[in-house]
C-alpha cells in the first residue's frame, strides 16, 4: 500500500510540477509584456504598469492552471483562492528579500524563484484544487 503511495506521488508531481511551471514561466512573460505595454502606453507608473500586468497574468494562470494542470472547472471559489495564495507568495517573496538582505540580489532571486513555485504548487494541490468530498 505505501509502497503504491509513494509510486502515484512520484509519478503525479513531475508531470504536474512541470505543467505548473510552464505556465507560470508564460505568466511571468505576460506579466512582463502589459506592464512594459502600459508604461510605453499610458504612462510612467511603475506601480500601476505592475498591478495591471499582475491581473492579467493572474486571470491567464488561473485560468490555465485550473484546466490544463489541475483539470478543476473555473469557480469564483478556487479564483478566490487562487488570488490569496498568488497574492501571498508575492508578499513571500518579498518578505524572503527582506530576511535575506545580506546576500547577492542574484541569489536572493534565485531563491525566490526556485522556493516560490514549488511551495505555491503544493498549496494549491492541497488547499485551492483540493477535491471535495461529495455529502
Amino acid at each position: 500500500m505505501r509502497e503504491a503511495v509513494t509510486y502515484r506521488l512520484l509519478r503525479f508531481f513531475p508531470v504536474k510540477l512541470f505543467k505548473y511551471g510552464l505556465i507560470g514561466g508564460i505568466a511571468t512573460l505576460i506579466h512582463i509584456g502589459v506592464a512594459s505595454l502600459y508604461l510605453y502606453m499610458v504612462g510612467d507608473s511603475l506601480f500601476l504598469s505592475n498591478v495591471a500586468g499582475f491581473l492579467v497574468a493572474y486571470v491567464f494562470s488561473y485560468i490555465m492552471q485550473s484546466l490544463f494542470v489541475f483539470e478543476h472547472a473555473i469557480s469564483w471559489r478556487k479564483a478566490a483562492r487562487y488570488f490569496v495564495v498568488q497574492f501571498g507568495s508575492l508578499l513571500m517573496a518579498i518578505m524572503i528579500s527582506d530576511m535575506f538582505y545580506m546576500l547577492n540580489s542574484y541569489l536572493k532571486t534565485f531563491l525566490v524563484v526556485v522556493f516560490m513555485p514549488f511551495v505555491t504548487f503544493l498549496i494549491h494541490k492541497f488547499w485551492t484544487f483540493k477535491v471535495e468530498k461529495q455529502k
